[in-house]
């Protein structure tokens, strides 16, 4: 469950959503209170300022009273409900809104320092009470005559705040409860598509390939969905043509002995047959032993190409002169039918190829266009080479190919004139071995043909070989 993508995606909305709200709330509470205590003690401060500049030159701090300095004080205590004390110079209280410690002397680090020039502002958090202390300043001999000290409750402030908090905690439960509806619906949502998929790959692997996916939703889901299609759509083709492969393999191998064992029974059921019959049927018996032959060692071929490229034996080869010698090699098959050869090279090539599967993948290609070419034909070999590339054409003035059969050419078994390949020797197997070379080489071949007007092969092949 853990590893769930819905459970992830569920707590990654829930974490996304709440965390943030709680945080800000937090500190937006924490702010709130902060900016009131502040202001609180700015204000009280700026009061006593005021009171300050009173109280000097009426002589209250000599003991005279004063109904208009008293109303302000009590109007002062009365406003911000706390205690105001007045001390003067011989830390002597003259005034207790309190009425409790009028005629005492108010010894304290606070006055003490505010006598020697230095106002305090204090917060006792504990008590929800703020202390703040005004120096009574004579204008001239700028002399401090005084203490204005004040004492003062912030429960109204905590009260504020802990109505806010209770807000906020009651839109913080509502907020929580909306989010994780919205999460377990989104993450539904979200992954529906996926477990959709997932039950589309299950019957898939239970044999049913012809049912594909349609799943509507966001783009990425859908494109999913169409590369899924897709896969299965290749698997399809794939092992139709397994199936196809094996039947062709089967049919291949099974045509020569069936030959041979007409062409034995013939002889078997005819009595005193002539040396010469005798002759004749076991040439044909030979040249199907050797049909069967090549088509084994193609197949052969087939299976130790199909391996991975690791098997590859990298060697640096001089190009211009392996196809030179394959040319020459081929040189007496092209002239049991008059058809002319000719070679062009544009420059010096060496690559990194394996110069054995190399051979073996042009070998058919001339091969090939030797066999199905006209008589008095010719074949064209140019190789040619840039920084990166070389690459070789192999051109013909053969029969052609179909332009509906240029696909499937380089399937295996496939023969576009059935009859007349086996009338040449054709396993059908030559173009796919050619091609898988190719691969292997990480290089590319294509095909250009017109029925009746020739063949052309462009074959691409890296000159330092990707492992």
């Amino acid at each position: 469950m853990l590893n769930s993508m819905r459970i992830h995606i569920l707590l990654l909305i829930i974490t996304a959503g709440l965390i943030p709200v709680l945080v800000s709330t937090f500190l937006l509470l924490n702010e709130y209170e902060n900016k009131a205590m502040d202001k609180r003690l700015n204000e009280l401060q700026n009061q006593g300022d005021l009171l300050s500049k009173l109280i000097l030159p009426s002589g209250y701090l000599s003991g005279a009273q004063d109904n208009t300095i008293n109303g302000e004080i009590e109007r002062i205590s009365e406003i911000f409900h706390g205690r105001i004390l007045i001390v003067n110079s011989s830390l002597n209280i003259i005034k207790d809104t309190y009425g409790l410690e009028e005629g005492k002397y108010l010894i304290s680090e606070n006055v003490i320092q505010t006598f020697q020039g230095k106002s305090s502002k204090r917060k006792d958090s504990k008590n929800d009470l703020i202390f703040v202390t005004n120096p009574i300043v004579h204008n001239i001999s700028k002399e401090i005559m005084g203490v204005i000290v004040m004492n003062f409750s912030t429960k109204d402030i905590q009260t504020m705040r802990d109505s806010l908090e209770k807000k906020a905690i009651l839109s913080f439960a509502t907020l929580t409860i909306l989010i994780m509806v919205c999460a377990v619906y989104f993450s539904r949502k979200l992954t529906k598509p996926l477990t959709s998929i997932v039950y589309s790959i299950d019957h898939l692997t239970e044999g049913y390939m012809d049912e594909g996916v349609s799943i509507k939703g966001f783009y990425e889901i859908e494109k999913i969905s169409d590369s899924f299609n897709h896969l299965i759509g290749r698997m399809q083709k794939l092992e139709r043509s397994r199936q196809e492969f094996v039947s062709n393999v089967s049919h291949e191998l099974k045509t020569p002995i069936t030959s041979i064992k007409v062409l034995a029974d013939s002889l078997l059921m005819q009595e005193d047959t002539p040396v010469e019959l005798y002759r004749e049927f076991l040439v044909d018996i030979a040249e199907e032993i050797e049909r069967e032959n090549k088509i084994i060692n193609d197949l052969l071929s087939l299976v130790k190409l199909d391996k991975t490229a690791g098997d590859m034996n990298i060697s640096i080869v001089n190009i211009n002169e392996l196809l030179e010698q394959l040319l020459k090699r081929l040189g007496p098959i092209a002239k049991k039918k008059n058809v002319e050869i000719i070679y062009e090279s544009f420059r010096p090539v060496i690559a990194e190829v394996d110069e054995v599967k190399l051979s073996l993948a042009i070998t058919n290609l001339v091969e090939n266009a030797i066999k199905y070419n006209v008589d008095d034909g010719w074949i064209r070999v140019s190789l040619n080479a840039d920084h990166k590339y070389f690459f070789v054409k192999v051109s013909d003035s053969g029969i052609g190919i179909p332009e509906d059969a240029l696909d499937n050419i380089f399937d295996r078994f496939y023969r576009v004139d059935k009859a007349r390949s086996r009338e040449s020797g054709g396993t059908g197997l030559g173009l796919s071995i050619t091609k898988n070379v190719i691969q292997m080489h990480r290089g590319a071949i294509k095909v250009y043909s017109n029925e009746g007007e020739g063949t052309t092969f462009n074959v691409r092949i890296p000159l330092n070989y990707i492992a």
